[in-house]
């Protein structure tokens, strides 16, 4: 199943660059902050750093969503809604252009029709930049 190609986003609103495994009870997955982001030019203009709010989408794009179309499975069509519930992050370290982040998620639990996942971001140093828990609901 390509998970990618059923996200609800485009470029340049995607944030999601590779699945590295996926299963009933979770998800791993990649994506790359080119430089050349526009949220880049103005968050910190001297020293940009990824706002807290673009880790948060990239941790719900690939620990919430992509979870949440593999599980739905055949059911996922064009009408199928998947909206972000709640969120309870810690954010540990910062994201900076040109980092490669890996967002681990797994399933709390997948009833009626709301998902709730553990998720977490490593660097590519393998340090948790930050992690908590996610909701969301797929209709």
């Amino acid at each position: 199943m390509d998970i990618i190609s059923k996200l609800p986003y485009s470029k340049p609103f995607l944030f999601v660059d590779k699945i590295i495994e996926i299963s009933e009870d979770g998800v791993v997955g990649e994506y790359f902050f080119d430089e050349n982001l526009d949220f880049y030019k103005g968050h910190f203009k001297d020293n940009p750093v990824t706002p807290g709010v673009i880790l948060i989408e990239v941790m719900a794009q690939i620990g919430l969503v992509c979870l949440g179309i593999y599980l739905l499975k055949e059911k996922i069509n064009l009408k199928t809604a998947i909206c972000l519930t709640s969120t309870d992050i810690e954010f540990l370290k910062a994201v900076f252009p040109k980092e490669k982040v890996t967002v681990i998620s797994e399933k709390i639990y997948f009833r009626f029709g709301k998902l709730k996942c553990k998720v977490s971001m490593k660097n590519e140093k393998d340090e948790i930049v930050c992690n908590g828990i996610i909701s969301g609901m797929m209709v």
